[in-house]
């Protein structure tokens, strides 16, 4: 009876505390330092949200660009089921995959020839991934400025300006967030 008190006075006070103070105090310095990221790090077009910079979309239309291909099951970029393919290298299931995607990729691409950069072909590990490489957006540059009736130079400039570069250099790879560039594309009409 003598430990009843002391671990009741202990079980609130530590639910004071990390329940309600410490998550309290998270949030409320979170949202005044870093309120876009703790909200989503969401992008708008006009004062609509239409994603986060942090998961990509299924784009597939020839006058946007396309991201990294989703293994997320039936519904591309599906939150819910994040998650790789889990096919081997040597799966036939894999290659089939990468063989449609390069047929699919030179059809809608007929003006670029050499190599498909990889990660137009492959799905990352979470298969939410928003950024592609500079060379896969410029791999589908001919077609997009050809689709919106645009000049290179410009689509280019665009690629440019949406490129989260690595920094410093040597602590990772440039990449461009699809959906950024693909709302400054829709910015110019």
């Amino acid at each position: 009876m003598s430990y009843l008190r002391p671990s009741l006075v202990l079980l609130i006070l530590l639910t004071l505390l990390t329940g309600i103070a410490y998550p309290l105090l998270t949030t409320g310095l979170s949202q005044l330092l870093f309120s876009g990221a703790a909200n989503g790090s969401l992008l708008y077009r006009g004062d609509k949200a239409v994603g986060s910079a942090l998961i990509g979309q299924n784009f597939s239309k020839p006058q946007y660009f396309w991201g990294r291909p989703s293994a997320t099951g039936d519904s591309a970029y599906n939150a819910l089921a994040s998650a790789g393919s889990n096919l081997a290298a040597t799966n036939p299931a894999l290659d089939k995959a990468i063989a449609e995607r390069a047929a699919q990729l030179r059809q809608a691409n007929p003006a670029m020839s050499g190599p498909i950069p990889v990660d137009l072909l492959t799905a990352s590990g979470s298969g939410l991934d928003p950024h592609i490489s500079i060379a896969a957006a410029h791999y589908q540059l001919a077609r997009v400025a050809a689709a919106r009736h645009l000049p290179q130079a410009q689509v280019a400039t665009l690629i440019d300006e949406n490129t989260d570069r690595a920094t410093p250099n040597f602590m990772g790879q440039s990449v461009v967030n699809v959906l950024k560039l693909n709302l400054a594309l829709d910015a110019l009409q």
